[in-house]
């Protein structure tokens, strides 16, 4: 594990923590996750999960989710959030992304938020099953006019996000304001 990327993730996770409310899921996920029909299984992954918002909802809908993070400051409070929450099924992975692999054709769901690494993406395409989608939102070059010390090598460009997922089927795509978005569906 990249010891320098987990000791700056720590970091900034102690930080925000400070008795904050915990964060809110991000709003594409409560448009474009499919709902789960009774006794149905299904699996989602939540990519650089942080404080795990997102797979705890996703958990929180019946989803039995993996959420990663190189931050294990931030799993461990997923990990209480989801206790209080009596949430028994989301396992929480600390590892760091640079070196990620996932089981080809695991998962019904897979999210990614505020994280851009264009070396996972066939890692991320494969991770899906057919039918199943990604629901992927980041900052693009756009950022930079708000924030230009930003490394624009963590930045999509403009229409990039859909680039990666051209031949799936498209649900969403979006450039607004200063973030891609894209839930395609796996042929």
């Amino acid at each position: 594990m990249a010891t320098k990327d987990r000791i700056r993730w720590d970091s900034i996770y102690r930080e925000r923590i400070d008795n904050r409310d915990f964060p809110d899921p991000d709003p594409l996920l409560f448009q474009f996750t499919p709902p789960l029909r009774d006794g149905e299984t299904a699996t989602a992954l939540d990519i650089a999960a942080g404080f795990g918002q997102n797979g705890l909802w996703l958990a929180a809908q019946g989803y039995t989710v993996d959420l990663i993070d190189v931050s294990r400051v931030a799993l461990l409070h997923a990990k209480a959030e989801a206790a209080e929450r009596g949430l028994t099924n989301a396992n929480f992975i600390q590892h760091d992304l640079d070196s990620a692999k996932f089981e080809p054709e695991s998962y019904d769901v897979v999210c990614v938020f505020r994280f851009l690494s264009r070396d996972l993406m066939p890692q991320i395409r494969a991770a899906v099953r057919p039918g199943g989608r990604v629901i992927y939102k980041t900052f693009n070059t756009r950022y930079l006019e708000t924030k230009p010390e930003t490394n624009p090598n963590f930045l999509l460009g403009i229409g990039e996000l859909a680039g990666f997922f051209g031949d799936w089927r498209i649900l969403h795509s979006a450039e607004i304001d200063q973030t891609s978005r894209i839930v395609a569906i796996k042929p």
